[in-house]
């Protein structure tokens, strides 16, 4: 009924930069809380961002000052600009959308994962 799929990631030398973007599709009434999530080998998913409908937007410490995190609500699409990107930030980023669907329940959707890579 609903899909979330990423883009924009990718291979990057350390202080470098990506752009992710997260776009929605199907049955969509509104959405309301976006975020991007990621997961290092080894590791736990974690919260990288989120941004409410409103424009509101929250961020891991690790990640403050670097990445900056955006919506178009006319298109379903939320990015992630990630700037000064260190080897830690290598994981698969995950974004993630609370989804109201007319007739339904909320749907809590996440994409497949994009790859960030970043080398030394």
């Amino acid at each position: 009924q609903v899909q979330l799929m990423e883009s924009g990631g990718g291979l990057v030398q350390a202080g470098g930069s990506l752009r992710l973007s997260c776009a929605a599709s199907g049955r969509i009434f509104k959405i309301r809380t976006m975020g991007w999530y990621r997961q290092a080998p080894g590791k736990q998913r974690e919260l990288v961002a989120t941004i409410t409908s409103d424009g509101s937007t929250n961020f891991a410490d690790s990640v403050k000052g670097r990445f900056t995190i955006s919506r178009d609500n006319d298109k379903n699409t939320m990015y992630l600009q990630m700037n000064s990107l260190k080897p830690e930030d290598t994981a698969d980023y995950y974004c993630n959308a609370r989804i109201l669907v007319l007739l339904q329940n909320p749907i809590d959707a996440w994409g497949q994962g994009t790859l960030v890579t970043v080398s030394s």
